[in-house]
């Protein structure tokens, strides 16, 4: 009996051992990668002209460079699917702009807090306008499936309010449920406020009813079913680190800082730098369109959008210059010195050839100038995105017109889900191209009134009534 017992131990030994939780740590160094689970939304993961970008993103990044591995994303398409990825293992964390709730809290280990946010009710303008839970009884509701927007209704359902209801959405992000505002098929949405600050540019009719309960905690959340204390403490330390030297508010202020400007500068101003600032660099500007074959009218129009002909600005991102270059672009287009205005001039200018000629042999002008300009913003990849999409709704790929109106749909994740490269902020780009077409038409107007001949000066008319029509003799 002693010997069997013995036997069977040595049998089950090794299986024991194999039940053991793997250290998530060794497993990411072992690896040499860092895989995380996101959302493909504005406030999380997405790419740009830029490559991969985003809150989430660069965080991860960050960390993944802390720990010397890759970064390797994983997509999610919904808020469930980011659970589904940790309990099957398919990630090693879960960075995808998630509250700290008691549901999640209790099943998933996760990280110190890193950011707050504060869930609101969005409305239409003009309608009616709730200011307090008790005035949600009665009214349309949509929330996002799974999020802790919809575990709050719950809980006030339960708490006194039995007459809220709401309706649940299966999407990525909060876009779906603004348009559904927005369409009028329901009154009210219940979003994180970093997601409308980023949205409420393409629905300025939504504005924010009140803010539902306190600010909620942010945090990153690991598998279950992995020994995580070794990872938790290099993560807990790292976002510590970036919350006291403030890399997490400079990241928040370059990610979500540009949803607060809400135009470019009108024309009266652009009129103004005309005569003020355009003298100073026009010579320049003349010169180095002529050296790329460029209408300098074009070239000082990108400048102006890009700079306001500054070339000293930088934007939260890092892009510099008069033509805003992103450290990436200017190696590769041979500028050393960003702030150079004539180096900037051009490596926008290389650059803008360089996308206008990889476009297809099919796109013809003015419309293949208003493409490139658009690629030149959003990036070439995101373009192609557009213009299948133009294609799959009966428009014509190759003129600008048609896919003008596919490029914000780009930030709609039923449809950025079916393209390539995802999610692209498609309407700053239509914003972009536009503003240079009026900037471009000032500037030709202008050009064109001062080439206009000057009517020959009438003597006569500069004289005294009295003296006109009188003759007068040569000394």
């Amino acid at each position: 009996m002693r010997n069997l017992l013995s036997r069977l131990l040595l049998i089950l030994l090794p299986f024991a051992a194999g039940c053991e939780p793997r250290d998530s740590l060794d497993h990411v160094l072992d690896s040499g990668r860092l895989t995380v689970v996101s959302r493909n939304s504005p406030t999380t993961w997405y790419i740009d002209k830029q490559g991969d970008t985003g809150f989430e993103y660069a965080l991860a990044q960050r960390l993944a460079d802390r720990l010397g591995v890759e970064l390797n994303i994983v997509p999610a398409y919904s808020l469930d699917e980011i659970f589904v990825k940790l309990d099957r293992g398919d990630a090693d964390l879960a960075a995808a702009g998630l509250a700290l709730t008691g549901d999640w809290e209790s099943r998933y280990p996760h990280s110190v807090p890193y950011y707050q946010l504060r869930p609101q009710v969005i409305y239409m303008a003009g309608n009616y306008r709730p200011r307090e839970v008790a005035d949600l009884r009665n009214m349309s509701i949509a929330v996002l499936a799974g999020s802790n927007h919809s575990g709050y209704l719950q809980a006030l359902k339960q708490g006194g309010f039995p007459e809220i209801s709401w309706r649940e959405v299966a999407e990525v992000d909060s876009m779906e449920l603004l348009e559904l505002v927005d369409a009028g098929e329901v009154e009210l949405a219940i979003v994180d406020s970093n997601e409308f600050t980023v949205q409420q540019r393409l629905y300025p009719r939504l504005k924010v009813a009140f803010d539902l309960g306190s600010s909620q905690d942010m945090v990153w959340y690991l598998p279950p079913d992995r020994d995580n204390t070794r990872l938790l403490a290099v993560i807990n330390e790292f976002l510590g680190e970036l919350q006291a030297d403030g890399t997490i508010a400079a990241i928040r202020d370059a990610q979500f800082g540009h949803s607060r400007i809400i135009s470019r500068i009108g024309s009266h101003t652009f009129t103004l730098n005309m005569q003020r600032v355009l003298p100073r660099y026009e010579d320049l500007i003349r010169k180095v369109a002529a050296e790329y074959q460029m209408d300098w009218h074009l070239l000082a129009a990108i400048a102006y959008q890009e700079s306001h002909w500054n070339p000293r600005a930088q934007s939260p991102t890092g892009v510099r210059g008069m033509m805003m270059l992103t450290l990436p672009t200017a190696r590769e287009m041979g500028v050393t010195n960003r702030t150079d205005p004539g180096q900037s001039l051009r490596g926008g200018a290389r650059y803008f050839k360089q996308i206008k000629r990889r476009l297809p042999d099919d796109i013809y002008e003015p419309d293949r100038t208003y493409m490139a300009l658009a690629a030149y913003n959003i990036g070439r990849g995101h373009l192609e995105d557009a213009r299948v999409l133009t294609e799959r709704r009966g428009g014509d790929p190759h003129l600008w017109s048609d896919v003008m109106e596919a490029l914000p749909l780009l930030q709609n994740s039923k449809y950025y889900q079916t393209v390539k490269r995802g999610y692209a902020r498609g309407n700053e780009a239509v914003t972009y191209v536009q503003n240079i077409r009026h900037y471009l038409g000032i500037l030709e107007w202008q050009d064109i009134a001062q080439r206009q001949p000057i009517a020959p000066i009438q003597p006569q008319a500069l004289l005294p009534r009295s003296m006109r029509g009188l003759e007068l003799k040569a000394l």
